[in-house]
């Protein structure tokens, strides 16, 4: 196995660490489960806006009206995502099955989400530490390192919502094992089918996904489950963390 499969592999499996922090002890309260779904919000708003949609635009070759175009296919990609899943209706939730129905839900498309975005992140962890040993080892220190919140986003709606502690772990780990995947077929394929502009119209359509699945499902269900408390709060600690993250990202040269 060579070193950069490797490295991208330990950087997608850091998303267990923080799955486990998301599954030890009691089942999460509707206060903690409500900070959860707005942290695991402010992540994928700061990843999609501060980092992927960016980055797709800035890339040499890409127009900015594909690459707006990718974004706005992706939001509504979501809808049309969203739309086929049932749903219950907020005056619902007070039957306790319904509620965890949907938050099975969400936990479904917050998974797809992170995966989506994993993907693309395990082939360019990959990349860079094939050109650059040193650097993609400082890539993939700072990609493991937020992966941890990652993995906590995931596995805490799931748990909340089936109270196994396995298919939490399981859910978190597909998210994680979709970076690997990628890393792996960066290396089957050794990077020479893989477009720039193709690249970074994916991340483009993601960064949309994201941002609509932030605003329209993570935020108000927050809201729902715990009407109460501010789901900003949430929301701008995980824009914190992931911020501090991405600071470390970029001081090893990939912002």
């Amino acid at each position: 196995m060579s070193v950069p499969l490797l490295l991208t592999i330990l950087a997608g499996g850091a998303t267990f660490i923080g799955a486990l922090f998301g599954v030890l002890g009691q089942r999460p309260s509707n206060r903690l489960l409500a900070f959860s779904l707005g942290f695991a919000a402010g992540i994928m708003l700061l990843i999609s806006l501060m980092e992927m949609l960016p980055a797709a635009l800035h890339t040499e070759g890409m127009s900015p009206v594909l690459g707006y175009g990718m974004f706005i296919l992706g939001l509504v990609g979501y809808f049309v995502l969203d739309r086929s899943l049932p749903h219950a209706h907020p005056q619902d939730l007070l039957d306790g099955s319904l509620k965890k129905r949907n938050l099975q839900r969400t936990a479904l498309l917050l998974t797809l989400g992170i995966s989506l975005h994993n993907f693309p992140e395990g082939i360019a962890t990959y990349v860079t530490a094939s050109s650059d040993l040193e650097l993609g080892l400082g890539i993939a220190l700072a990609v493991a390192l937020h992966n941890i919140p990652e993995g906590l986003a995931v596995a805490g709606p799931v748990f909340a919502a089936t109270g196994s502690k396995r298919k939490a772990l399981l859910w978190a780990g597909v998210s994680g094992m979709a970076e690997i995947l990628g890393g792996v077929l960066a290396w089957l394929i050794l990077g020479t089918l893989v477009s720039p502009v193709v690249m970074a119209a994916i991340m483009a359509a993601v960064a949309g996904i994201m941002v609509a699945l932030s605003v329209d499902e993570l935020m108000p269900l927050a809201k729902e489950i715990d009407p109460h408390n501010n789901p900003s709060y949430g929301v701008l600690c995980g824009m914190s963390v992931m911020g501090f993250s991405l600071t470390l990202l970029q001081s090893s040269g990939i912002g």
